[in-house]
């Protein structure tokens, strides 16, 4: 299946340079470049592309505008990945508030940023890891729920235990290793788990296991 790709950022050689790696692989086809955040959002809406790339800092409007907009939109069926060469909290927060499948730093690998593009193309998300545990520590600490919500006893233990191991940042075959089940099993569970919560995505479950006391002496 091919993922259709829209690139946003306003220097043109870093745009060629996310082109030529994501043209090693022949399932991506990079549809539109543009430079600004206005931009953006028009292609996106016109185009429809599978996953737009967005900056944070464009002309005309910044990436996290960019990225509201295009969730916002009826309809909506591309999923965001937002770019960045600063790792502030509220630029992540924000992203993450608006429904973006990604926050990434400018200076990742390629590899990640091909693996970034793949993973939010089949509707999961992630963080860079380097901001993540700070991320949902500040989450935690923000904020300190007086019970448990009602929705959480909707899962069963088996559920609980899942949501618990997505909390430590546990890939989908650690889960495995670690429950002794097959991975399908595990995203079976992730699946359910999401659905039960009104979650969108793993990384809104880690924030939700975060905030809700799920995980403990991090």
């Amino acid at each position: 299946m091919t993922v259709e790709v829209l690139l946003a950022d306003d220097h043109a050689m870093f745009r060629s340079g996310m082109r030529a790696i994501l043209d090693t692989q022949e399932e991506f086809r990079c549809v539109a470049e543009v430079g600004d955040g206005s931009a953006a959002v028009a292609e996106t809406l016109r185009l429809r592309p599978d996953v737009a790339v967005l900056d944070v800092r464009m002309p005309k409007m910044d990436g996290l505008a960019a990225t509201e907009a295009i969730l916002a939109a009826p309809g909506n069926r591309t999923k965001i990945i937002v770019l960045t060469t600063y790792d502030h909290d509220e630029y992540v927060y924000r992203a993450l508030h608006a429904g973006a499948s990604g926050f990434l730093l400018k200076s990742l690998p390629p590899e990640e940023l091909i693996t970034a593009v793949r993973v939010a193309a089949r509707g999961d998300a992630l963080i860079d890891p380097s901001v993540t545990q700070r991320l949902i520590t500040r989450f935690a600490t923000a904020v300190a729920p007086p019970s448990e919500p009602p929705a959480l006893a909707q899962l069963t233990p088996r559920e609980r235990e899942v949501l618990q191991l997505l909390a430590a940042a546990d890939s989908n075959a650690e889960i495995a290793a670690k429950l002794h089940v097959g991975e399908e099993t595990v995203k079976t569970h992730v699946s359910r788990i999401l659905a039960k919560l009104g979650l969108r995505d793993r990384v809104h479950a880690v924030v939700y296991a975060h905030l809700n006391g799920l995980v403990r002496g991090q």
